[in-house]
Formats: C-alpha cells, structure tokens, sequence
C-alpha cells in the first residue's frame, strides 16, 4: 500500500473517531449527570407530590452530584406536565415524578393523550405509597364497613360519598368498594380535601375517600370515623385501621403511589444508574421519616415492576369506568 495513502487514511480516521467522540453524550462517556437536572412535578407547589419530589430532589442531588431543580407544571389532570417531559430530550436530564393519576389513571380514563404513557415514558421507579382511607361522619350510626353495607344495600344510591370529580382517585376508588360490595353509592364531587373533608364532618354528606395525611388529623380528633385503609397495607398514621382486603374486600383495593420516569429512549445506562441512586436514596432514614411525616409509605419498586403495576392498574381502571359509565372531565 502506498505510504502517502495509508497516512491520508488514518489521519481520516483520527478526525472521525475525533468527531464521534465530541457527538457522544456525556453518559456514554461515564460523566452522566454533568448538569443539573430537572424534575418536572405536573402539580402546582405544596400538594403531596411536590412534597415527595422535593425530599426525593435533595437526596438524590447528594447522590448524584448534580442539583435537581424543581419543575412545577400543573394542569389538564397532570397531562401538561406530563406531556412535557414524554417530548423532552432523552438525555436524562428531564425527569417526571407524579402519582398513579398521571401513570395510569389517565391512560385508562382518557381515550385522547397527547402521549402513549406505556410507549414514551420509561419508568424508573415508584418511592412512595399514598393510602386513601374510607372515613364517615361521627353523626352517622356506622361503627364497621359491615353496617355500612348492609345500610347501602337497605338504600341504594342514598349513601353519598366525596370525589375530586369524575374519574378522581377518590371516585375511583368509591366505585371500586361500591362493586365490591355489592352495592350503589352516588357519588358527589368537591374541589379537594379541605372542602369534602368539612362536608362529611358537616354531615352534608356521609362518607369520605381521602389521604391518610388529609384526614387523620379529623380522625384523631373525633371529627370523622375511619372503617377502613383502601390501599394495599395498613397507614403508619392509623396502624389500628384495619384495610378493607383486611375485612373481606380485596377488590375494593385502591394503589395511590408516586413514581420516577423519564422520556422513552432514554440510554439504559441512564435508567440503571437512576434506578440505582433512588434505591440507595430510599434507604436513608431521614427520608423515610420525611415522608411517612407526610402520611405515605416509603418503597422502592424498580422499573420492571413498576411497569407491570401500570399495565394492570390501566386494564383494571379501563374496565372499571366502561361498567360505571365513568368519564373523565
């Protein structure tokens, strides 16, 4: 081979190996995360999920190195938020953390998205659960989930219950303990927890579906009676409240929780590294006191996992509104 050519053809290939490397991602490089990165909250401050992405942010920026900077983008049910970080880059340097409304709640109730929750988000994991309890006004005559019932089934639709609206965690899950129950309940809706929680202690309503943190202060006080936890595991705040799966009604079930995601196509170095960091993240004391301080439940579910909940929460919710005639405002 001609000498001349030979050193032509490697000084070509330095300057595309040079060009290559100056394209290539910092992540493929080992330097991930380089930069702040932004955790997209689709609530506006100070509700539950800007509390868990908050404590969340400050931990994992120790871990990672990088600030976390809060993105607070509420509106359209979460969708907008939500929709924002589906069409950001996948660099890793756009996160979402929301609860299970945004990662399949919607996707079961809302047959328009802007997004395919299942095909442009890659979860990462879920960090907290957020168990909702079943509460009824100290003016009623319910002391157990039996007499209440035996009272719904006495009276069909005259038992009314809070929501934050059609298609809201609290209707949800009213509709839920309603068909497992056997039951019909008529569902009223509020404009959040202050205003429905007040209603049932007014006694312009008779039941309550609600957060732990919400509610327990009311429970305490005398203010409201709590039957029964609708999560999958008994409250820290109410250990002694027995969950209704506890009482015979395990499809009465209702999972609130709060997860991490990131655009689809996101490097798999990424995901694991993020993964990795959120788990570590999970197991410091000072968080899960945080948190369970707040009325939820720390976990650490990773993506696989975290994935398969979603398939099956969106089948079970999908169904669920087609047999209660359930639309999403």
């Amino acid at each position: 081979m001609n000498l001349a050519i030979s050193r032509r053809r490697f000084g070509l290939l330095l300057y595309a190996s040079a060009a290559l490397a100056a394209q290539t991602p910092a992540f493929a490089q080992g330097a991930w995360p380089d930069r702040p990165i932004r955790l997209v909250v689709p609530f506006p401050p100070g509700g539950g999920t800007d509390l868990v992405a908050r404590a969340m942010g400050q931990t994992l920026s120790e871990h990672l190195g990088q600030p976390i900077v809060i993105d607070n983008k509420p509106g359209a049910s979460t969708i907008i938020g939500t929709d924002a970080v589906a069409k950001a880059a996948p660099d890793g340097y756009t996160l979402l953390l929301s609860g299970s409304t945004s990662f399949s709640v919607n996707p079961a109730l809302r047959a328009k998205l802007p997004y395919d929750m299942l095909r442009d988000l890659a979860p990462i994991a879920i960090v907290a659960r957020t168990p909702l309890v079943l509460v009824v006004g100290k003016g009623t005559p319910w002391h157990s989930v039996p007499e209440l019932v035996a009272a719904a089934k006495a009276r069909p639709k005259s038992i009314r219950y809070a929501t934050f609206g059609a298609g809201s965690a609290p209707h949800l899950a009213g509709e839920l303990f309603a068909l497992a129950a056997g039951v019909q309940l008529q569902d009223i809706p509020y404009k959040g927890s202050s205003q429905s929680s007040m209603a049932v202690i007014g006694g312009e309503i008779e039941v309550g579906i609600d957060t732990v943190a919400s509610v327990a202060p009311h429970v305490r006080s005398g203010k409201l009676r709590a039957l029964g936890i609708v999560g999958l595991t008994r409250s820290g705040m109410l250990p002694e409240v027995r969950t209704l799966a506890e009482q015979g009604l395990p499809d009465a079930t209702f999972d609130g929780w709060y997860g991490f995601a990131a655009p689809a196509r996101t490097p798999a170095p990424v995901i694991d590294k993020l993964a990795r960091t959120v788990v570590v993240a999970m197991g410091n004391p000072a968080l899960q006191a945080q948190l369970r301080a707040q009325g939820m439940e720390p976990v650490a579910i990773g993506a696989a996992a975290f994935r398969t909940q979603m398939e099956g929460e969106i089948s079970r919710y999908r169904a669920l509104a087609h047999r209660a005639g359930i639309v999403a405002e």
